[in-house]
């Protein structure tokens, strides 16, 4: 596995809100660069053969319209899709409907720029209970799998051995990184220090054995 200080230090996050639909919404937006090229990210982020090597099991219709769903998580339908720069889809979890929205773009050099924003109208008390990190670090978790699939040349990342890490000290530490990490960044949304520091620990202790993490 990859030392887990750089794969933490990887990954720019942002909190913030924007006018989405017909009100405004909380958004979450978690970006890193892949040394591959715009094509072969797109193919792991789309591919129903690659997707599992990296990220769940899934199954659907990959396509505009279609309708798609991770083994044990969300699913929703592919309501937009710009081959080889994004796609717009539901996330659908938990009785509970919110958005991602992905973004490739080609850097100098032959790399790839991925951001992923996970938009949600969620209502001030929920949020407060866990804030960004309740996604977020189930994001960061992701963008590592297709980092480690990505630098291995396409490999599939071996579920039970990621799940055995995910319980080790160095997993536990990484998810603790990573919730401290989303603190930051909803200090920097302009959340108030008490309440940031509140949902950080309760998603820390959530994601490292106290509790239930939230999805995503």
């Amino acid at each position: 596995m990859t030392d887990v200080t750089h794969d933490i230090n990887d990954v720019h996050r942002q909190v913030g809100r924007r006018a989405f639909r017909e009100g405004e919404a909380r958004v979450v937006t978690v970006a890193r660069s892949y040394d591959a090229p715009l094509d072969d990210v797109w193919d792991a982020c789309t591919n129903a053969e690659r997707i599992p090597r990296w990220l769940l099991p899934v199954s659907g219709e990959l396509r505009l319209g279609g309708r798609y769903q991770l083994e044990g998580n969300a699913g929703g339908v592919i309501e937009r899709c710009d081959p080889p720069r994004g796609f717009t889809a539901t996330w659908e979890y938990g009785g509970e409907v919110s958005w991602i929205e992905l973004r490739l773009t080609p850097e100098d050099g032959g790399g790839t720029r991925f951001e992923l924003d996970h938009i949600a109208d969620v209502d001030d008390t929920k949020w407060a209970e866990f804030g960004p990190g309740a996604v977020g670090v189930g994001w960061d978790l992701m963008v590592r799998g297709l980092s480690l699939h990505l630098g291995s040349g396409g490999a599939p990342v071996d579920p039970k051995k990621f799940m055995g890490w995910m319980g080790s000290d160095e997993g536990r530490r990484f998810m603790t990184d990573s919730s401290e990490a989303w603190y930051a960044a909803n200090l920097a949304g302009g959340e108030d220090e008490k309440t940031a520091r509140a949902a950080a620990d309760r998603t820390i202790a959530a994601y490292t054995g106290a509790g239930e993490p939230g999805e995503g």
